[in-house]
């Protein structure tokens, strides 16, 4: 059951959406489901119809290949195959279409059955015929000509056909050719007459050229004669057309009789297809609207953010709104051509489009879902039914109230207008009273002043307002809730050219107490609008701010990753040095057997413990690989100060603060992070280790960890500095920096040019220039590797 009637589907314009949205489908029975479409009030029915567009778009955006294409509509054919009927070669054409686009759409989903669950579901249930299919595509060519492969003897019929006429041709070639033919004949071509070959004869040779008369000109000066050369062959011809066409429809009836055998299930398969083709279209919508999937919400009631109209091509301002929930009535004020109108139909439209299972053009958007939805906006005057335009709203009004319910939404476009404005509104807010006291959602637009104060003294029922700019005197086209709008007619009458002494006149005649109102209302929208400005500004920053936060957050985690790995690295190449020394020490020892053969057994052990001493001392040498400081469970509570460790970083940090009662700031160096609990670990307060001797990759760390990312070669020989400059490099791509400076001063330019060559063919080097002016100029060289 549908949620509108026809006269609120118009007003709102659906039959725009459908026609929209048919354009995108791509065979008639599709557009026909897309132009029948109606909002419903079912909730599983709008769940099913929202998730079978959500996979159709999903198809869409992540499937750009698979084949969708354009199909007949061969509903009628089958009915006429059904009924043994012969269908034409060009129609069993379209049946062999059809049937190939029947199997490709159910393999392609057959084969995401997990993906795109609801639309694979109803594509399992088409029945493809694909012996039939193929026989007619290999038959029958676009454009209904029938193949000379489609049966052996219209192969065999067309051959003797295409001989008999070259033979015919042939002849009568060789008589237009002919010298003692040519002077009776009117133009020296061949001809075709009523089916049969001709040549075009002057008429007062008749005699001289024997044969059959077929056609005169129009002139009389030609007739168009059979010669008795090729009566016989030309008859030939006619019989094997004739054959033909009685082979064709031989084929024909074949293929009629073979769809009409499978016409049923065909028929359900065409009926599935279009729902597919109706549901990629949906999809297809979606994408062009960049819309969103609609959340479907218990109780009554609607909420969108940045919602366009969707009907409005460009540009189109976004809007927010909400009734429903804090309230159930919104009386919407504010300036002509200032939006109100165009609000009112976008709320009916997200409702209508939302319950119809197509998604909306929103950042945002919430739905209870609505039995019914009314709508009276626009002027329906007519001199034919004597109705003015109050009388067209009032009728309108009447039906409203009578069939309302509490899971209703009413849009009503100038409540009480039409009529004596003290009349018009107490109709209005009687009206509205009623709609309130039923428990039914309202959107009503007006300009009377006493609407504005119903909605301020009634429980459930708020004031909104469009957004005018009062500098510029132009209409910002969003709704503002909980501030009523000033109709700011006097600014508009200015803007459009009324006259100055008009207006100002016309501000006279207000009471102190309505310029008063006035005046304040302006001050109040214009406080508001600056308050407005001030918050979005602080929200970017904030933003801004974040994202700032998240970028160093992320760069500080990737340094310490880099750092660690680095010095796991350098501690991995130490000990494959010791497992080298070992393989070495072990081929030092089998030699020291050998050689010391002839020395007594005590004094050859002696010599090979002393060996291999050498060597662990070696490997004494080397640092363990490093183990986390912290073990164990993560803390369930922290105290600033406390010591903890980051496994994820191998660092510690000294917390800070702690946030949100499961994180905590922590510091680490210079940087301060943001972490839960559940990356932290309790510092154990393990002993130091043991001291050792410096070895190399001890010496290799310290110099990561004293690194400094510039060398001052200023003072010192070419070569001197060169050979500075090289051990620099090592050091610096040792610890992992991405740039350094060079500081080699200005003076000669000699020292400046023999550091240019050596980087110009130096492999670690990415990339370097010379310093900027904050960076040292040309007395510096920047390297980037």
């Amino acid at each position: 059951m549908t949620i509108a009637d026809q006269g609120t589907l118009k007003r709102l314009e659906w039959d725009k959406i459908t026609e929209r949205l048919a354009r995108h489908c791509t065979s008639p029975p599709g557009r026909e489901l897309a132009e029948a479409l109606v909002p419903v009030a079912d909730a599983q029915e709008v769940e099913r119809l929202q998730a079978e567009t959500e996979e159709a778009a999903r198809v869409l955006r992540l499937e750009p290949g698979a084949e969708f294409n354009a199909w007949p509509d061969i509903r009628e054919a089958l009915r006429r195959a059904e009924r043994g009927l012969v269908l034409e070669a060009e129609t069993v054409f379209d049946v062999g279409r059809t049937l190939r686009t029947i199997r490709v759409i159910r393999n392609f989903f057959s084969g995401r059955a997990e993906k795109y669950p609801l639309l694979a579901g109803r594509a399992w249930l088409m029945s493809p015929a694909p012996d039939l299919e193929k026989r007619i595509l290999e038959a029958v060519m676009p454009g209904g000509e029938l193949a000379d492969t489609a049966s052996a003897r219209l192969g065999d019929v067309r051959r003797r056909l295409q001989r008999a006429r070259q033979q015919v041709k042939e002849t009568l070639e060789g008589m237009v050719r002919s010298r003692s033919t040519q002077k009776y004949l009117q133009d020296q071509i061949i001809t075709i007459r009523e089916g049969r070959y001709v040549v075009p004869v002057k008429i007062e040779y008749r005699g001289e050229v024997p044969g059959l008369v077929h056609d005169q000109s129009a002139s009389g000066a030609t007739l168009f004669v059979e010669p008795m050369a090729v009566v016989e062959k030309n008859n030939e011809i006619r019989r094997l057309e004739a054959a033909e066409k009685q082979e064709i429809y031989r084929i024909l009836a074949e293929f009629s009789a073979l769809t009409g055998a499978v016409a049923l299930e065909t028929l359900g398969s065409v009926d599935i297809l279009a729902h597919i083709d109706f549901t990629m279209a949906k999809g297809r919508f979606t994408l062009q609207l960049k819309a969103v999937p609609p959340t479907l919400e218990p109780g009554v009631h609607l909420r969108f953010r940045q919602a366009r109209h969707p009907l409005i091509r460009g540009d189109a301002v976004p809007i927010g709104c909400r009734v429903g929930q804090d309230f159930d009535i919104l009386v919407l004020t504010g300036p002509n051509t200032g939006g109100k109108t165009v609000a009112l139909k976008t709320v009916g439209l997200t409702v209508l489009m939302v319950q119809a299972g197509l998604q909306v053009p929103a950042e945002e958007c919430s739905v209870g879902l609505f039995s019914r939805v009314f709508a009276d906006i626009g002027d329906e005057q007519s001199i034919e039914d004597s109705l003015s335009t109050f009388s067209s709203h009032m009728r309108n009004i009447v039906n409203i109230v009578r069939d309302v319910t509490p899971d209703s939404l009413i849009l009503i476009d100038e409540l009480g207008t039409g009529t004596d404005p003290t009349e018009g509104a107490a109709l209005a807010q009687s009206i509205l009273e009623e709609l309130l006291a039923r428990g039914a959602k309202a959107v009503a637009t007006t300009h009377f002043s006493e609407l504005k104060h119903f909605a301020t003294t009634r429980e459930r029922v708020e004031n909104g307002s469009v957004e005018f700019d009062n500098v510029t005197l132009e209409p910002l086209y969003k709704i503002v809730i909980g501030r009523p709008g000033r109709s700011n007619a006097f600014e508009i009458a200015s803007r459009l050219g009324l006259p100055g002494e008009i207006v100002e006149r016309a501000r006279e005649y207000l009471s102190v107490d309505q310029r008063r109102a006035e005046d304040l209302l302006k001050n109040l929208e214009l406080t508001q609008q600056q308050a407005e400005g001030d918050r979005e500004a602080a929200r970017s920053l904030r933003r801004e701010a974040e994202g700032l936060r998240a970028k160093y957050d992320a760069e500080l985690a990737r340094l310490l990753e880099k750092k660690q790995a680095i010095r796991e690295k350098a501690t991995e190449q130490a000990h494959e040095q010791v497992r080298r020394i070992r393989q070495e020490g072990e081929a030092i020892i089998r030699e020291l057997r050998e050689q010391l053969k002839q020395d007594s057994n005590r004094e050859r052990e002696q010599g090979i413990h002393e060996a291999r001493d050498r060597i662990n001392d070696l490997s004494g040498q080397i640092p363990a690989r490093s183990a986390p400081v912290g073990g164990g469970a993560a803390p369930r509570e922290l105290k600033p100060g406390e010591t903890v460790f980051i496994p994820r970083f191998n660092q510690e940090g000294q917390v800070v603060s702690v946030t949100k009662g499961d994180e905590a700031v922590v510091q680490v160096g210079s940087i301060r992070l943001n972490l839960p609990f559940a990356e932290l670990r309790l510092h154990t307060g393990a002993a130091a280790p043991e001291p050792v001797r410096e070895t190399t990759g001890q010496m290799a760390m310290e110099k990561v960890r004293d690194f400094k990312p510039e060398l001052d070669m200023r003072g010192m020989r070419a070569e001197e500095a060169l050979s500075e400059l090289d051990k620099y490099l090592d050091d610096a791509v040792l610890s992992g920096v991405p740039r350094v400076h060079l500081i080699h001063g200005k003076g000669t330019g000699v020292l400046r040019a023999a550091v240019t060559e050596q980087l110009r063919g130096d492999p670690r080097v990415k990339h370097f220039r010379l310093g900027e002016a904050g960076e040292g100029g040309i007395g510096v060289t920047v390297v980037e590797f």
